[in-house]
Formats: structure tokens, sequence, C-alpha cells
């Protein structure tokens, strides 16, 4: 049994790692922006508090206690590049501040290299649109690549993409980037979970997607 914290508890791979983290029987700190919006939430084996991950002191005072963190935010409508640097920073420095040792990240498989070596989102046909929003991810990563903490990090990303639709299988696997691949949301909490429960070493980023 650990003492789990999760930021961007609200979002919908927040509320499936909530779920897969008291499966599992662990207890929950869910940190969101506006706590009214998401009472439900809240029950048995969870804390539902306020906070703005952007904030070093903030994500200390609230991660202080716990034995590893996830983050599963979005920007909000901020500009991803300055809310995911900014994300990343203070969990980085938060996080080592509060004595958590291990942080799981949600990414995005465009930030993921194809075989050649190249960032999906910078291969012919990526839907520009989506460029600024992957951007921004890339950019958080690259915080935790060269911050000088002692924090063990892992970026987890689906392989593809959600697929909202699809129900809980209980199986996944690790897999190279996909544009085609799908992973239901409680799937990809269980991949976090077990991130959390088995870590795996000397790993930065990994995608998944459902076995």
């Amino acid at each position: 049994m650990s003492r789990i914290i999760i930021f961007g508890a609200g979002g919908s791979a927040g509320r499936a790692a909530v779920g897969e983290a008291l499966r599992r029987g662990h207890h929950v700190t869910a940190v969101v922006r506006e706590p009214a919006k998401y009472r439900e939430l809240q029950g048995p084996g969870v804390r539902l508090v306020a906070g703005d991950v952007t904030e070093v002191g903030a994500v200390a005072d609230l991660a202080t206690g716990h034995d590893a963190a996830i983050s599963a935010v979005h920007d909000g409508g901020a500009l991803p590049d300055v809310f995911f640097t900014a994300a990343a920073r203070a969990l980085s420095d938060g996080l080592t501040r509060a004595g958590v040792p291990r942080l799981i990240s949600v990414g995005l498989s465009a930030t993921m290299e194809t075989a050649d070596g190249t960032p999906l989102m910078d291969t012919p046909g990526f839907p520009q649109e989506y460029r600024p929003f992957s951007h921004g991810h890339a950019a958080g990563t690259a915080v935790l690549r060269t911050a000088a903490t002692a924090l063990d990090w892992l970026v987890v990303s689906p392989a593809g993409d959600f697929d909202y639709g699809r129900t809980r299988s209980g199986r996944y696997t690790t897999a190279a980037v996909d544009a085609a691949a799908r992973i239901s949301c409680s799937d990809f909490a269980i991949a976090l979970l077990d991130e959390i429960d088995a870590p795996g070493h000397h790993r930065t980023h990994i995608g998944v997607k459902e076995a």
C-alpha cells in the first residue's frame, strides 16, 4: 500500500489512474484546479485537493508524505510550451523537495521517435494543428531530462492514441510509436500503476497499446 499523488486527476487519464490506484489498495491525493467541479472523485481512499502544478511550493507542500506521483495534467488553455515546461520544473523541484522519489508522466505519441529517430510530430502528414500542443509536451520532457535532481521519472504515452469508448480489457503491451494503435484509458492506467508498483529501470519514455 502506497500513498500516490495524482496531478490532473480530473481528466480522463487522471480519473482512470485514480480508479486503478484504488483497486490496488493505494491511498490517493487527487489534485485538480477546482475541486468543486470534481466532487465525485472524493471517497474512501481519495483526498481531493486544489493545486497549481506550475508552482514549486504548491507541489512540494501537497506531495510531502507520498511515495510516488503521477502527472496527467492538461494545459487548460494556457500556451502549451509555457505550461508544460513550468509544470515539469515545478514537479522536478517540488517532488524532490518533498522527498517523493518517483514520477510517472502521461505523454503523447507525437513526441515519440519513429524508426529513423524522427519524432512523429515532425514526420510528413502530421496534422499541423496539433503541433503546438505536441511541442509543449516535448519541451516539458526536455526539462525533466536536464533537471539536476535525483527524481526517477518516466513518460508513458499511448503508442497511438486513447480510445475513449473502449472498455477495460486488463491487458496492454509496450510498443513503438504507431499512429493507428489504440488503448483505453483504463488499460493505460494499468501501465501507469505497474510502473509505480514494479518500476522498470533506465527508461525515460515508453509507449503502450492494448495487447
